[in-house]
């Protein structure tokens, strides 16, 4: 029995041999199939076959596509001509076309919003300013993004501070005789303004928390045509962009006072700072515009518009672009300009809800 068995065993092990080989093909020795129809070869077969043909991911490089700068504004203001300034100079440094898409409403909100629901590819870009970034999210009851956590910083592009005016009917010289006469005349002197929660009108508001002074806000729709009602005297003191007012002051239709900014301007030196003139600490107001993206961004992506718009704005021809708009080039790192809109909007957002700023 136990030698018949061996040999069964052995005919059973050398049946697999040579069953295995039978035909020149490789067979299945319990079902006597050939191993290239078996479960296990063809799962194998299938798998090799599937991955084959997955095709291998590349990362597409940026950008794959047309970029576009979003304004929050009309055509023709200083931010539509700043966008327009670095998207042509995008076009020729990324080998891609890069437009300025307009987006007027709600204070540049509407744009905004925009670029933070958009993809997070770095092909929407979004023109930022204190208006739309520190000032508007906190005037409306509701917008669709976050100020802060809804973009990516990619650089700051400009600033410039305002310059403090008064019509020279008001026979005030400086800042320390307009402040001196708005003590002794508490809510009798009026101001003019571009719009509510604008740069002309914040920088007064911070002026009046600081000293204590009482003046009234007139708002206008825009402000050129502010600038039209001081110089007809209607409204006697205004502070606002250094370009719309300095022509007038250096004609004498009206009389400059100061600058809003932490250092006198490149631009008009011969005005001193209401910081300096008044030993005003904490005083400091400056506009600005900065290019932000999708939060989540790709950090190289980012960098890499860093690099071309701070390559871009060395540019003489576009530094002296800007410097007739009355800005000053910055051109700052990703990090820097983050911390800048967290500074901005911390300053901004307790005024406006002190001051209970709704939108109109």
């Amino acid at each position: 029995m136990d030698k018949t068995g061996d040999r069964e065993v052995g005919r059973s092990k050398d049946s697999v041999t040579a069953g295995a080989r039978e035909g020149g093909r490789w067979k299945n020795p319990s079902h006597d199939l050939p191993i290239s129809r078996s479960p296990v070869f063809s799962g194998w077969a299938l798998f090799l076959l599937a991955a084959a043909c997955i095709p291998v991911a590349h990362a597409q490089p940026y950008p794959s596509k047309p970029v576009r700068i979003v304004v929050g504004f009309a055509a023709g203001g200083p931010s539509d001509i700043v966008a327009r300034l670095i998207a042509q100079q995008l076009t020729d440094r990324l080998g891609r076309q890069v437009v300025v898409e307009n987006r007027p409403g709600a204070t540049g909100t509407i744009g905004a919003e925009l670029v933070a629901k958009s993809p997070a590819d770095g092909h929407s870009l979004y023109l930022a300013s204190q208006t739309t970034h520190a000032v508007a999210p906190y005037m409306y009851a509701k917008v669709g993004y976050d100020p802060i956590k809804d973009f990516s910083t990619v650089v700051l592009v400009s600033h410039n501070p305002l310059l403090a005016v008064a019509h020279p009917s008001l026979g005030v010289k400086s800042i320390k005789e307009l402040v001196a006469m708005a003590r002794k005349r508490p809510g009798d002197l009026n101001f003019a303004t571009g719009g509510q929660g604008s740069s002309p009108h914040m920088s007064v508001e911070l002026l009046k928390s600081l000293t204590g002074i009482n003046m009234v806000a007139i708002h206008y729709k825009g402000d050129g045509a502010a600038i039209g009602e001081l110089i007809g005297g209607q409204v006697p003191i205004m502070f606002a962009s250094i370009a719309g007012l300095l022509p007038y002051a250096k004609s004498g239709k009206l009389r400059g006072l100061a600058i809003t900014g932490a250092r006198r301007s490149t631009i008009a030196p011969e005005f001193p700072t209401i910081q300096e003139e008044l030993g005003l600490k904490g005083y400091e107001v400056v506009t600005w515009f900065g290019i932000l993206t999708t939060a989540g961004t790709p950090a190289e992506i980012v960098n890499r518009l860093n690099k071309e718009i701070v390559q871009s704005l060395s540019e003489p021809a576009v530094k002296e672009s800007i410097a007739k708009l009355g800005m000053e080039v910055v051109g700052n790192t990703p990090e820097q300009y983050a911390a800048f809109l967290r500074e901005e909007n911390v300053k901004w957002g307790k005024m406006v809800k002190a001051l209970n700023l709704k939108a109109q």
